[in-house]
């Protein structure tokens, strides 16, 4: 395709995505400006990935509790794999994959922003035991971004949190 032609798709484009209000998802604004992040394993590829989108989001990361506006305790996080369906010889056609995180957030009153809450997310795939190694890649790329889906959630409702009336 010339350039040109390029050039001209690409206004075109543009000016139908502007003309239907259609804009990309921007940070989010958060009611807080300092962050403790609690968690039992400050090392997963989660609380990296929540600490990184966090900091896009302009919040400043802290090393105390003591320090924060806002404490967001981690409890837990846990990948979960069960059998969907077998075939008629026993073996196994599909695994439903799951990933609940359990969060709070909180303030040094001890006030919740974010109640204890569960988060839970879950993807079905088809399995074909001729490829064993595929279907193991397959299974990691889709933790990888049921996690990143995750760590938006949670920034969105952080986004979101304000104390809690108790």
């Amino acid at each position: 395709m010339p350039p040109l032609l390029k050039l001209l798709a690409l206004l075109f484009t543009a000016v139908l995505l502007a003309g239907c209000s259609f804009h990309l998802r921007g940070q989010a604004g958060m009611p807080f400006d300092t962050l403790y992040l609690d968690a039992a394993n400050p090392k997963t590829p989660f609380t990296r990935e929540l600490r990184l989108n966090l900091e896009a989001n302009k919040v400043k990361l802290v090393n105390t509790a003591g320090q924060a506006d806002v404490v967001l305790n981690i409890v837990s996080e846990i990948p979960d794999k069960q059998i969907l369906s077998l075939s008629g010889s026993g073996r196994v056609n599909e695994f439903q994959l799951f990933y609940r995180v359990s969060v709070r957030a909180y303030d040094l009153k001890k006030q919740d922003w974010i109640p204890a809450e569960e988060f839970v997310m879950h993807r079905d795939y088809s399995y074909d035991d001729n490829n064993v190694l595929a279907m193991e890649a397959e299974e990691t790329l889709l933790y990888q971004s049921m996690r990143s889906d995750m760590v938006q959630q949670i920034v969105r409702r952080l986004s979101r949190a304000k104390p809690q009336p108790q």
